[in-house]
């Protein structure tokens, strides 16, 4: 034993002998062992974290990459099996200009790396004269979702939250406000991440009782991951408001008047330590205007023309108001709870007279009447959130969640009708309350654990409880008072449950591929029923939605991704809420309590690169839908009209996305567009249908910097008609211009939308087998307005964002025709 440990000795202070010269006595290898290098890759501007870039690895003054990576949703990334050395790290990425982290060394005594938080500029790239700029640009392209930084856009201030959305690639928003991605309604609509009861009746009335100073940026994401609800088969819209935690205190006023409306807004943040609180409030008022509106029917009965007919004024106004206030606590680096409240009300006053008639020679019956109609509906609702999270010592990726939310939205609809006929019997003087109440329960919780070289598995599970309720009510204005109509009156409660599963992996491969893949199951039972004897209805259905993304970024800002999803979009209370409403008589609407969910499968491929300065994304999409959610028309024999909605068929669609963006000294000018094709057949009333088409929506902006706290942006938006299968509505476009002048801690803008037009007219055609209609409605366009905005404190920020993403319900559709703008919650649609 005593022989081995002498040579063992000898051994050892031979080596250190060695070591004592420059090459030893003759050439040896050295010990080695394998590290890694992490970090934190962070927005300079935003201190927001920047997932998906590339980090590459060569060895110090070599251009050749021997390893790579890529960043993860929180920006982190990990380099592993490294070899001692020196190293130079490069990090790249679209809308970003590269940077190079030159001689990171790994020694033998320390062999890992932390190279902590990277800050990441954004760029402007300018072939004639580069320019490098640390403003972040409007539009950026990320690997999972496009991002429209609204705040960057001086055109939008004063305006709402649809005006915005025009603004941002992929998206279109018609007359009425309703949001299409893609060329389908089919869209979830969240806030911060997290849903809103303020979508689950109306969600065109409620964005345009959004303020768009509040909103911060808008992101797009056309293949959700299966974290994501199934919900929402178009995509999701999720909009970012200006709403932060913070170290420290500040706030913010934010005031518009215009001709056409006015807002202000008040944000307020505090926090310190391991607490923080955030409150804002916003008042929205919309100007009175008065719209013309025309409606013309013709159908045929046993051989002869039956003719409906309508014009007149409606005269409306908007006033709304929102607020919300959140708080944090970190009990420690490993635990953390978040809460937050918001609520909001908005009412819509309208006024109108109506001059019109009903023909029928089949029953040699000839109508005329005037009707003066007065409408007020109010909407109020409230979200609250709470979030716990946990966090494990020594895996910093790996985390666990459990979130609650309770949201409500009432939204209470009264109508007054007086209707003089020449057909005396005819004569209505009714009073109509609609009461439409929305309450949902929500429960969830997430894991997340690393899994190898930049991989993790997420798995959760989620229940929602919705309880729906309609309570219509008919009055006739008689002498002896108001009487209730018994056999139109009813109230319909209506239940539906979801309970979801998720587990998704992220993962690389083969050093230069991202991988997400996942699977999710949702179980859906739904039960409603009327109080008043009617038939009741009863549902339920399982679904598997898998989803797979690849993405590979290359060099010189090119990225590839390659995506299947497949999801789908149950009908909301404003679908199949059976309240009829009659306040236009030989023009009625009622929602459908038996609609089924679309099913949609989608498969795209997406590519961004940049020549001679021009940044260009482009994707190309197919997707197929069945059980297509639309609108119907149905005349019967005395030359009614009901309106409502069916699943008609399949619609089969492909599209090609374009965006494309150019910087050249102080001008920066994008444009870009969807064309997608329309190819549905059904059933409809009985009768085979089937239409073609080829659609689009194009936009233009852009912005010119007068000087470094003078701006100027220009916009413009083109809609195509919207097809269903029964026929199109009305095209839609807007343009408009705005300029912003900086100060140090304060702002005044101007802008101005359609200045050479100050009204536009719209006009749709639906036909059915027997019968042919066309609408048109004309109203005050042009705008102009006046903004300032006025920044106090100074704070550091630390943004978070609740779990919790209900996203699981078909919003509105508007079909452009007269008067039928969605009345929300009663799911019913005002006519002439």
């Amino acid at each position: 034993m005593k022989k081995y440990l002498l040579f063992l000795s000898l051994i050892a202070f031979n080596s250190q002998l060695f070591a004592q010269f420059p090459g030893g006595w003759g050439k040896k290898k050295g010990p080695s062992i394998k590290g890694k290098i992490e970090g934190r890759i962070l927005d300079s501007l935003t201190n927001e974290e920047v997932p998906f870039a590339t980090i590459s690895l060569k060895k110090a003054g070599s251009d050749k990459i021997i390893n790579g990576t890529l960043s993860e949703d929180n920006g982190k990334f990990k380099l592993g099996d490294v070899i001692t050395g020196k190293y130079d790290i490069e990090i790249s990425f679209l809308g970003y200009e590269n940077k190079l982290i030159p001689n990171v060394e790994t020694t033998l005594k320390n062999p890992d790396v932390n190279l902590e938080t990277i800050l990441f500029s954004p760029s402007s790239i300018v072939m004639d004269a580069v320019e490098v700029t640390e403003e972040r640009a409007l539009v950026e392209n990320k690997i999972d979702k496009i991002v429209f930084n609204a705040e960057n856009d001086a055109s939008i201030a004063g305006g709402d939250a649809t005006e915005v959305l025009r603004k941002v690639p992929l998206l279109s928003v018609d007359l009425d406000g309703n949001v299409s991605l893609r060329g389908s309604q089919n869209v979830t609509i969240l806030i911060n991440g997290k849903p809103s009861g303020m979508f689950a009746s109306n969600k065109a009335e409620a964005l345009q009782m959004f303020p768009a100073d509040q909103i911060k940026k808008v992101e797009v994401i056309t293949s959700p991951s299966a974290k994501f609800d199934g919900e929402g088969s178009a995509g999701i819209i999720n909009i970012i408001t200006k709403r932060t935690e913070i170290n420290g205190f500040a706030g913010s006023i934010n005031a518009s008047v215009g001709n056409r409306q006015s807002n202000s807004f008040l944000n307020l943040n505090a926090g310190k330590g391991r607490f923080g609180f955030n409150s804002s409030g916003a008042v929205f008022y919309s100007h009175p205007i008065d719209a013309t509106n025309s409606f013309n029917r013709e159908s045929l009965v046993d051989g002869q023309q039956v003719i409906a007919m309508n014009s007149g004024i409606t005269n409306t106004s908007r006033l709304g108001f929102n607020g919300s206030a959140s708080a944090f606590y970190d009990f420690n680096a490993f635990n953390a709870i978040n809460s937050s409240i918001n609520f909001r009300g908005f009412g819509f006053d309208r006024d109108g007279t109506t001059t019109g008639l009903l023909d029928n020679p089949t029953i040699n019956f000839l109508d005329e009447f005037t009707r003066d109609n007065t409408s007020n509906s109010l909407t109020n609702g409230f979200d609250w959130n709470t979030d716990y999270t946990k966090k494990f010592e020594g895996q910093e990726d790996r985390e666990w969640s459990i979130s609650a939310q309770y949201s409500g939205n009432v939204q209470n609809q009264d109508y007054t009708i007086d209707e003089i006929h020449n057909l005396e019997f005819l004569n209505r003087n009714e009073i109509v309350n609609n009461e439409g109440d929305n309450r949902e329960y929500t429960l969830q919780t997430d894991y997340v654990h690393p899994m190898g070289k930049g991989g993790k598995i997420e798995t959760g599970i989620k229940g929602v409880l919705r309880d729906i309720s309609s309570d219509y009510e008919y009055f006739e204005n008689t002498a002896q008072g108001n009487v209730l109509d018994n056999e139109r009156s009813n109230f319909f409660e209506y239940n539906q449950d979801v309970i979801s599963g998720y587990a998704q992996v992220n993962f690389l491969l083969a050093k230069k591929y991202s991988v997400t893949s996942g699977l999710r199951y949702e179980h859906t039972e739904i039960f409603g029923d009327f109080q008043n004897g009617e038939s009741t209805v009863s549902n339920k259905y399982d679904n598997f939605l898998p989803n797979i993304t690849i993405a590979r970024g290359f060099s010189g800002f090119r990225n590839l991704k390659l995506s299947y999803n497949k999801r789908i979009q149950r009908p909301s209370l404003q679908f199949v809420n059976p309240f009829n409403n009659q306040s236009s008589l030989y023009n009625q609407s009622i929602g459908n309590p038996e609609l089924e969910p679309e099913i949609t499968h989608q498969v795209e491929l997406g590519y961004n690169f940049n020549v001679k300065g021009f940044m260009v994304f482009a994707t190309t999409y197919y997707k197929i839908t069945n059980d297509i959610i639309e609108s119907i028309i149905s005349v019967d024999d005395a030359g009614i009209s009901i309106n409502t909605f069916g699943n008609v068929g399949t619609n089969n669609s492909v599209g090609l996305n374009l965006f494309t963006s150019k910087t050249i000294n102080k001008i920066t000018v994008r444009g870009g567009g969807n064309f997608f094709t329309y190819n549905a057949s059904g059933v409809v009333n009985g009768q085979e249908l089937e239409a073609n088409d080829v659609l689009y929506n194009i936009f233009f902006n852009g912005d010119y910097k007068i000087s470094s706290s003078f701006k100027a942006d220009f916009f413009g938006f083109f809609r195509s008609n919207r097809r269903t299968l029964q026929g199109v509505n009305p095209s839609f476009s807007i343009y408009g211009i705005g300029v912003r002048k900086e100060f140090k801690n304060s702002s005044i803008g101007i802008r101005v939308v359609e200045p050479f037009h100050e009204t536009k007219s719209f006009d749709s055609a639906i036909e059915g087998s027997d019968f042919v209609q066309t609408t048109g409605f004309t109203l005050p366009f042009r705008s102009i307005g006046v903004n300032f905005r006025y920044k106090f404190g100074k704070v550091d920020f630390k943004e978070r964002k609740s779990k919790i993403k209900n996203s699981d319900l078909k919003q509105g559709e508007g079909d452009g025709q007269s008067g039928g703008g969605n009345q929300g919650s009663g799911g019913s649609r005002g006519r002439n």
